[in-house]
């Protein structure tokens, strides 16, 4: 599994940080029974890996157990930005909660909204509107945001927070 989290192996590692209903999932469990001990690097990854896929009982449980909210990026990405690329607003929401970074750049040199709205024209998926709506609300810098992008519907947003042509 360690192995897994250093490669980015997130769809892999779904089912083991995603809660079954009533029960923590495997992730929780393995963190509580000490099987990170010495891996902090690990860690943050699996912080990435669960934002990736959503599961939100899992951030938050990692985050309030002192996890560092920005996670790992051996993949490029960090958790914000993973989590905002995959339009997963709930995570993004905790992350941005609990102080994650809202301008740190990624291995491409975007920013968290960066990556959100590429992802909007790219990879479209349900959340990517919520997501870029609830960073630009956190205080994300629009113009970090490629404008026009082509998407009208992400364009209107983008310019209600002041996106102009450069």
């Amino acid at each position: 599994m360690l192995g897994h989290l250093r490669e980015g192996s997130f769809t892999i590692l779904a089912p083991v940080v995603t809660s079954a209903g009533h029960t923590d999932s495997r992730m929780v469990q393995l963190y509580r029974d000490g099987c990170f001990a010495g891996h902090a690097a690990a860690l943050a990854e699996a912080l990435t890996c669960a934002a990736f896929v959503g599961a939100v009982e899992t951030v938050e449980y990692l985050i309030g157990a002192g996890v560092p909210p920005d996670g790992g990026r051996s993949t490029g990405l960090n958790a914000m930005h993973w989590a905002a690329n995959r339009g997963q607003t709930a995570v993004v929401l905790v992350l941005i909660g609990a102080g994650a970074a809202l301008e740190a750049r990624n291995a491409y040199g975007g920013t968290v909204l960066g990556a959100a709205v590429w992802a909007a024209v790219h990879e479209t998926k349900p959340g990517h509107m919520a997501v870029i709506q609830s960073l630009l609300e956190a205080g994300a810098e629009v113009r970090e945001a490629e404008y026009p992008c082509g998407d009208p519907a992400v364009d209107a947003l983008l310019a209600s927070f002041g996106a102009r042509v450069a």
